[in-house]
């Protein structure tokens, strides 16, 4: 049977989703703005519209130069982690398969420690502040060697690389790289507080630096994995039925699998490491609409941004005077999810 494509309601719901994530992000904080206020100075962004919002040049400069930036910078990293997510586990046939638990996370973290390290000796400060445009190169070269460690390591035992195989890999590759990133940061102890505070997950220091450092990234990306929606699809079924509809299986794993590669290193770059947003929200699409990856992974995007977004607001709102690090509220939410989706893999299995 043809798999359903991408349904209209499913598309307005994601879209809808989004615009509430925004408003709310943007509305709600330690200075709590008016929501129709908030809305019409949006609007005003617009050229050619003009409205009267109500807010004062103090809150309207809270709004478009600290609130904005950052409530669109979780857009992009929650939609780069949920379709990088989608497309690991289209490509491994794996529903545990995710950024953090293959090891990619771990290897770009590894490659923008060292670059926070280098920047640290040469700058002194804060190392984190203002990160060159380069740095998704350094955390794309550590993510492409953790998955190619993985993927290697999975087959250690034989050819046949099953979920369980594969995760288990992923971690023993993700224990070394930790490993050899505290050896790194040990070795250059003035950087020991930017480099935890960026481990841990954040936005808190983002800007429209970070948005345009990732923009690009997230473009290209994200045009290369829906472009590869179809395939997946054909994927999920078997490399001879792919064959003979003409497809080259190898060559769309190996350009998805370096895509989302990307997509995960700029979204680690700018936000640290973030996890479990890479299975709760293709799992959720796979669960509520259907499996098949021509809705799962637009609505990934649309769906892991919005997540990310609202989670960064209770990050920020719930803590106090001490902001929660985001991978925090993630990892709250996301660890009883994968025992979840843990139980119902192994009560599926043959």
């Amino acid at each position: 049977m043809r798999p359903a494509g991408l349904r209209p309601v499913w598309l307005a719901g994601g879209v809808l989703t989004v615009l509430v994530a925004l408003l709310a992000g943007l509305a709600f904080g330690s200075v709590s703005l008016p929501p129709v206020g908030v809305a019409a100075e949006l609007l005003n962004l617009v050229p050619g519209v003009r409205l009267h919002s109500g807010l004062t040049e103090r809150e309207v400069a809270i709004l478009t130069q600290l609130r904005l930036p950052r409530v669109v910078l979780g857009l992009l990293v929650g939609g780069m982690l949920a379709l990088a997510g989608a497309a690991y586990q289209g490509v491994f046939r794996n529903p545990l398969a995710d950024p953090q638990l293959l090891g990619v996370a771990a290897g770009a973290g590894l490659g923008v420690t060292a670059v926070i390290a280098l920047r640290g000796n040469a700058a002194g400060g804060d190392a984190t502040a203002g990160l060159p445009f380069g740095v998704p190169v350094a955390a794309f070269a550590g993510a492409l060697i953790a998955l190619t460690l993985t993927w290697l390591l999975g087959a250690a035992g034989g050819r046949d690389r099953s979920p369980a195989t594969l995760i288990l890999a992923g971690v023993a590759v993700s224990a070394f790289l930790g490993a050899a990133q505290t050896f790194l940061m040990q070795r250059n102890v003035d950087t020991l507080r930017e480099v935890y505070s960026w481990l841990l997950g954040r936005l808190a220091t983002a800007g429209w630096h970070d948005v345009l450092m990732i923009v690009p990234y997230a473009a290209v990306t994200s045009a290369i994995v829906l472009a590869q929606r179809r395939e997946l699809d054909v994927l999920t079924v078997g490399d001879d039925e792919a064959t003979s509809l003409g497809l080259h299986p190898q060559r769309s794993r190996y350009l998805l699998i370096i895509a989302a590669s990307l997509a995960t290193a700029a979204a680690v770059s700018v936000s640290g490491l973030i996890g479990f947003v890479g299975i709760i929200i293709p799992h959720t699409i796979r669960l509520l609409g259907g499996p098949s990856y021509r809705s799962i992974l637009p609505l990934s995007v649309l769906f892991g941004g919005a997540f990310l977004a609202l989670a960064d607001l209770l990050a920020r709102t719930t803590g106090g005077q001490a902001e929660i690090p985001i991978g925090v509220v993630t990892a709250f939410f996301g660890a009883p999810f994968f025992i979840v989706v843990l139980r119902t893999s192994r009560s599926v299995a043959p």
